[in-house]
């Protein structure tokens, strides 16, 4: 599904180089759900935005369901994005103009569909998150949970192959982040492909695997628990 091999992500100035990841290695199989978790700054969201083809990485190879997305051009990219991937951020990124039901066909319209065909995969996307009777509502009216869940059915209204969620319960009190991760355990049941940026540990032990990120490079926490220095400075047992 997800594969990126020894990738790196460099900012330049004129005078410094600044790694956001490098060497970063990491495999999602189709149906995972998978935390990324790390310190502020580790890289997550810089991996979270390459991974949804939102932003270009300097070197390495990533595949995406097995195509190499790096000679791809910018239109190239928007249309596998707009075609496999959906994005649930922390600030809901809803639009304050549009009802519940406009809101989640916006992504549709790019893809040329129809309205009556956009309209029923709107609807179908709330049903799932269990908003059909708030479609006419707009955003302001409703709770920061709900809004969470226009933003998860604006995503599944495209069925992607991917769902990445960048904090997809930072916003909200403990009761709604609760209903929100209920949902995406859900969605992860009913087969769909879950990448989830979290920083609470408690969250992450929710998903089926945990990824750790330090200095934009995966570690292995069980090999660095087993490296505990007070465990090694114990010494060894004599004959």
């Amino acid at each position: 599904m997800l594969k990126m091999q020894a990738l790196s992500k460099v900012y330049r100035t004129e005078t410094v180089e600044t790694y956001a990841l490098r060497n970063f290695d990491l495999e999602v199989q189709a149906g995972e759900f998978v935390a990324v978790t790390g310190p502020s700054g580790s890289g997550k969201t810089t991996f979270l935005t390459i991974a949804g083809l939102l932003e270009a990485f300097s070197s390495g190879r990533y595949e995406l369901d097995g195509v190499d997305v790096s000679a791809m051009d910018d239109d190239q990219r928007s249309r596998i994005r707009n075609q496999k991937i959906g994005f649930v951020f922390q600030a809901f990124n809803l639009i304050p103009d549009l009802d519940v039901l406009d809101n989640v066909e916006v992504p549709l319209r790019y893809r040329g569909l129809r309205g009556a065909e956009r309209r029923q995969q709107a609807q179908e996307a709330l049903a799932r998150v269990g908003l059909s009777s708030r479609s006419r509502h707009y955003p302001a009216e409703l709770s920061g949970g709900q809004q969470q869940r226009v933003a998860i059915a604006r995503a599944l209204a495209g069925q992607p192959r991917l769902l990445l969620a960048d904090e997809p319960t930072g916003n909200l009190d403990s009761q709604m982040a609760r209903s929100v991760m209920e949902l995406l355990e859900e969605l992860h049941r009913g087969g769909s492909t879950i990448v989830m940026v979290t920083h609470d540990p408690q969250l992450a032990a929710r998903a089926q695997r945990t990824v750790h990120v330090i200095d934009g490079q995966v570690v292995d926490i069980a090999a660095e628990l087993r490296l505990d220095p007070v465990l090694l400075r114990q010494p060894a047992a004599t004959a």
